[in-house]
C-alpha cells in the first residue's frame, strides 16, 4: 500500500473524504429516520463542512496535530452522539502519532487507537449495530493484509461488506436499541457513514498511486 502522506496528499484525502460525507447526507438521513433520530446526515454534513472550512489550516499542521484538529472540529460541530465518537477517533489517532507511531508503517496501530477510543467513548463493541461494525473489520484487514499490494482494495471491500452485515443485526446500543427487534432489517447509519469515510480515503489513495 503506497501512502506517501505529503501535505498535498493529506489535504486531498481530507477534501475527498469530507465531500463524500457531505454528498451522502441524504442517504445517512434516510437510514437514521428508520432507526434513529433522523439527524445523522445533517449532523455529519455540518461537521465535515466545518472541516472543509478549516482545510488550509488543518493541512498546514503536522499530521498528528492535523488529525487532532479534525477531531476537535467534529466534537464541536457534529451534534448527537456522532460528534464525540468521530471526534474521539481522530483525536486518539492523532495522539498515537504523537507517541512514536508513523505512517504508513504503523497504520494499523494508529487506526486501532482510534477504534479503541470509539469503543471506550460509546461503551460498545462490534456486534451491537454501530459504527464499530465497520471500523473493527477494517482494522482486522489492516492488520492481516499489511504490506499486501491489494490492501486498499481489501479495505474497501471489507467496509462495504461489513456495513451490509449490520442490516440483520438487532441494535443493543444507541437510539436504535430502543426499537428492539424493529431495528432488524435496516443498515446502521453510523456504520454507513464510517464506510463512506473509509471508502473515500481508499479512492483518494488509489488516485495518488
Amino acid at each position: 500500500m503506497s501512502m506517501s502522506l505529503q501535505p498535498g496528499t493529506f489535504k486531498s484525502l481530507i477534501k475527498v473524504a469530507a465531500e463524500q460525507v457531505i454528498a451522502s447526507a441524504p442517504e445517512l438521513t434516510s437510514l437514521d429516520q428508520a432507526i434513529g433520530d433522523g439527524d445523522h446526515g445533517i449532523n455529519m454534513k455540518r461537521g465535515f463542512e466545518a472541516v472543509l472550512g478549516k482545510l488550509d489550516a488543518i493541512s498546514a499542521q503536522p499530521l498528528d496535530e492535523a488529525l487532532k484538529m479534525i477531531g476537535k472540529t467534529l466534537v464541536m460541530t457534529v451534534g448527537g452522539a456522532s460528534g464525540p465518537l468521530y471526534g474521539s477517533f481522530f483525536l486518539a489517532a492523532g495522539e498515537a502519532l504523537s507517541h512514536d507511531k508513523h505512517l504508513p508503517d504503523d497504520l494499523a496501530d494508529v487506526f486501532g487507537s482510534g477504534v479503541n477510543a470509539v469503543s471506550a467513548r460509546g461503551r460498545s463493541q462490534a456486534g451491537e449495530k454501530t459504527m464499530l461494525d465497520v471500523l473493527v473489520p477494517v482494522l482486522e484487514t489492516l492488520r492481516t493484509a499489511a504490506g499486501q499490494p491489494d490492501l486498499i482494495a481489501r479495505v474497501r471491500t471489507t467496509a462495504a461488506e461489513a456495513v451490509e452485515r449490520t442490516a440483520p443485526m438487532q441494535a443493543t446500543k444507541g437510539r436504535a436499541s430502543f426499537l428492539g427487534p424493529r431495528s432488524v432489517g435496516h443498515v446502521d447509519p453510523g456504520a454507513r457513514s464510517s464506510c463512506v469515510l473509509v471508502q473515500a480515503v481508499c479512492a483518494s489513495l488509489e488516485g495518488q498511486q
